[in-house]
C-alpha cells in the first residue's frame, strides 16, 4: 500500500509553539489524529498574523484550502509543547503549498501539507496569487 510522502522544504519561514491540550488526547492516551489538522490551522493562523495577514486578506486576496495531507511519525501526549515549523513551496498562478512540521524534544510528531488557493470571497472565485506575497516567500 502506498503511503503519503511529505518532503518538508529546507527553508523554514515561521516557527511557533502549540501545546497538546487534554481535549487533544484520544482514547489511546495520545494526540488524536483528527486534532493535528486543527493544529495545522492554528500554526497557519499564527504565521499569517505574524506577517499582518488573515485567511480573508493576504495582499487583498483570501485563502481557501484545496487539499491536506498528514504523515504521523510519533506519539504526543498531554501537556507537551510542540514546536510547529512552517515552510512554503510550490507556487502557482493561483496558490502554493504550506508545509508543517510538529516536533517535541527533537522527536518529529507529524508532518503536514496543505494546498492553499487564493480566493475572492466576494465573487466566490479563485483569485491570482498576489505578486507581493509570492516575492516575499518564494525561495
Amino acid at each position: 500500500m502506498a503511503r503519503i510522502e511529505i518532503n518538508f522544504p529546507d527553508k523554514i519561514i515561521y516557527t511557533t509553539k502549540i501545546p497538546v491540550r487534554i481535549t487533544d488526547i484520544n482514547y489511546g492516551g495520545h494526540l488524536g489524529n483528527d486534532k493535528v489538522l486543527g493544529m495545522m490551522h492554528e500554526a497557519r493562523m499564527q504565521f499569517l498574523n505574524h506577517y499582518g495577514y488573515t485567511e480573508l486578506n493576504v495582499e487583498g486576496a483570501g485563502l481557501i484550502m484545496a487539499d491536506a495531507g498528514i504523515k504521523f511519525k510519533s506519539e504526543a501526549f498531554f501537556n507537551e509543547m510542540l514546536e510547529a515549523e512552517i515552510a512554503i513551496a510550490g507556487f502557482s498562478k493561483v496558490g502554493f503549498d504550506l508545509y508543517y512540521r510538529f516536533s517535541c524534544n527533537d522527536r518529529i510528531v507529524a508532518l503536514g501539507k496543505t494546498g492553499m488557493i487564493f480566493f475572492d470571497y466576494a465573487k466566490r472565485k479563485i483569485a491570482t496569487c498576489p505578486a507581493l506575497f509570492e516575492t516575499k516567500f518564494k525561495s
